[in-house]
């Protein structure tokens, strides 16, 4: 799984974060999720 970071926005691996939830580049502590982007579709009139 992938996470991003509130700090630096760098993408952290769940190995990363195995043995303490810090961000590796900034040492950050607060992650978030990273979510797939979705597409909003438009219906043509």
């Amino acid at each position: 799984m992938e996470y991003i970071c509130f700090s630096c926005g760098k993408t952290v691996t769940s190995e990363d974060i195995a043995k303490r939830v810090r961000c590796p580049y900034c040492g950050g502590k607060i992650l978030f999720k990273k979510r797939p982007e979705t597409v909003k579709r438009v219906k043509a009139r």
